[in-house]
């Protein structure tokens, strides 16, 4: 097998719709000109002037997703230090869009997968308290999601098809290894906490050279913390992810599994993005940290 491109779009989100969109139920901001702004699996991004971003679902598993970030977000935000994108508007189906949609505020800066922070202690330090404010227990009707924050060895199937996809240009017999060794481990056994699930360098942004904002919370569930602790494989060098193992005050049990997600999602990512260069990249990265720490 070899790496496949990210999922088709069901629906075909053009400037033309959004325009349409915002003008019949957002008269208000029907003057402002709509402006394509990225796409990733789940969302179309399209800036409705210079501080608002419409977010459109292009698949329709990516729906339930959005609601999830309609219903919590707003509940979540007050008390997490870094901004994070709260719905300002709900938008409806029409002229053929079928799902709702949301209106966000368009946060200051760049990707860190584009422009990572310039002090990484400091971002280390951002990231973990930013993460120690977010994990705390959720509600037992907190949004689940089967893949984030479960048991890794329920990840154990799709691990291997993700690895066999990449063939001899990884080390498969190494990397399997690794894996099995941190599934074997005991899992999270407390109350589930708050993730954002799909916490990597292309959603979180920086801005003068320091963490600003975290996006894109589609993946919002309740789990092992793990999962979200993974980004410092992805973000930080060797060094500053032992500042941020201290600032978050991650244990052993719970930095092993952290690694063990980052490879988790080294290899979907790189599994997954033959037309997402950004994505590979931040794949490459991610494994090649968590191989050199395991050495």
């Amino acid at each position: 097998m070899n790496p496949t491109a990210m999922p088709s779009a069901e629906v075909d989100v053009t400037l033309d719709l959004v325009r349409r969109l915002v003008g019949d139920q957002m008269p208000d901001l029907a003057g402002r000109e709509p402006r394509m702004l990225a796409h990733g699996w789940d969302n179309v991004m399209v800036s409705i002037g210079d501080d608002l971003v419409a977010r459109l679902p292009r698949r329709a598993v990516a729906v339930k997703l959005l609601l999830n970030e309609q219903r919590w977000l707003p509940r979540l935000a007050p008390r997490l230090p870094l901004p994070v994108p709260v719905p300002v508007r709900i938008g409806r189906p029409g002229h053929g869009y079928p799902w709702p949609w949301s209106v966000v505020p368009r946060l200051a800066g760049d990707i860190a997968a584009r422009t990572p922070p310039a002090d990484h202690d400091q971002a280390a330090v951002t990231l973990a308290t930013f993460l120690a404010a977010l994990h705390v227990p959720a509600p037992p009707d907190a949004p689940r999601n089967p893949v984030r924050g479960v048991p890794l060895a329920h990840r154990a199937d799709t691990f291997a098809t993700n690895l066999d996809r990449l063939g001899a240009s990884v080390d498969g017999r190494l990397i399997t290894h690794m894996f099995q060794a941190a599934a074997a481990a005991a899992p999270w056994d407390r109350t589930p906490v708050w993730l954002h699930g799909d916490l990597h360098p292309a959603n979180i942004l920086t801005d003068g050279g320091r963490i600003s904002a975290v996006i894109d919370f589609g993946d919002l569930t309740a789990g092992d913390p793990a999962t979200d602790l993974a980004v410092c494989w992805m973000l930080l060098p060797a060094g500053s992810r032992a500042t941020f193992a201290d600032a978050y005050g991650a244990d052993g049990g719970l930095w092993i599994r952290a690694r063990a997600w980052a490879l988790v999602l080294a290899i979907a990512f790189l599994a997954h993005s033959a037309d997402n260069p950004r994505i590979a990249a931040i794949g490459r990265r991610t494994l090649t940290a968590v191989l050199d720490s395991e050495t």
